[in-house]
């Protein structure tokens, strides 16, 4: 059993610090870092990107909707060709400062509101997949299992990668419960660890109803900027190491 295990990084935004970016990166395998649009900075991407190549962990793009003051968890309604350009200029930049770091963008992560949005929205899922395409077709985009994404990049010769959260609710259907919703983000360490466990190895994970839900991950989220964060995501990484999955990163 092999399993890549991801966190949103790089979400700081100059003096305003959020989550613990250096004691995660000793933790997972591959760093979804903040492109600009809903957190991070320049200096912040530039020392996020140092720091995982110092250590070894695989940097992806993790971009957004253009939406700081809602941290990109807020749906907006924008032109296909406008959100590709955006998206396009997020990846853009973030490979631009890895590459100078001494490494590369090795893959595509939507974020938020985005990410939810392409999982049942053809036509922004269709944007979202001609970024990557325009900029190098050979970055995986990770999604959840039925997105609209997956069937899109496939024909637009990009490779999608499927993954699972630890720390979220799911609903019967597979989709992330809204964090609107009580209970939608778990922070019990030892909770959060067991369901990681059981998506890596019996690919399944409990859904608020009580209903059982397959999960086919190749990789797995820990939210940077979910309260104790490093705990959650030692748990996890310690839990699936003693299950006997191998953490390696996907890309």
């Amino acid at each position: 059993m092999m399993i890549d295990l991801n966190a949103d990084l790089g979400e700081s935004f100059g003096i305003w610090r959020l989550g613990d970016d250096m004691a995660l990166l000793d933790v997972v395998t591959s760093a979804n870092i903040a492109c600009g649009f809903h957190a991070g900075d320049p200096l912040t991407i530039r020392r996020t990107c140092a720091a995982a190549v110092d250590r070894g962990v695989l940097i992806g793009a993790q971009v957004s909707y253009r939406d700081l003051a809602g941290f990109g968890r807020r749906e907006m309604e924008m032109d296909p060709e406008e959100l590709c350009a955006e998206v396009l200029y997020q990846l853009a930049a973030v490979d631009g400062i890895a590459r100078a770091m001494g490494d590369r963008v090795s893959y595509v992560k939507p974020h938020g509101a985005l990410y939810n949005r392409i999982h049942r929205d053809p036509e922004q899922a269709e944007a979202v997949v001609a970024a990557v395409a325009d900029y190098d077709r050979s970055l995986p985009v990770l999604a959840l299992p039925g997105s609209a994404v997956h069937h899109i990049a496939a024909r637009e010769g990009v490779t999608t990668v499927v993954e699972a959260f630890a720390d979220r609710a799911y609903t019967a259907t597979g989709a992330l419960v809204s964090r609107r919703s009580p209970g939608a983000v778990l922070h019990d360490p030892d909770t959060v660890a067991a369901r990681a466990v059981r998506m890596a190895t019996e690919r399944m994970v409990t859904a608020v109803d009580g209903s059982q839900v397959p999960v086919e991950a190749r990789s797995i989220c820990v939210h940077g900027d979910t309260p104790g964060a490093v705990l959650l995501a030692q748990a996890v990484r310690d839990g699936l190491v003693a299950a006997g999955v191998t953490l390696k990163a996907f890309a």
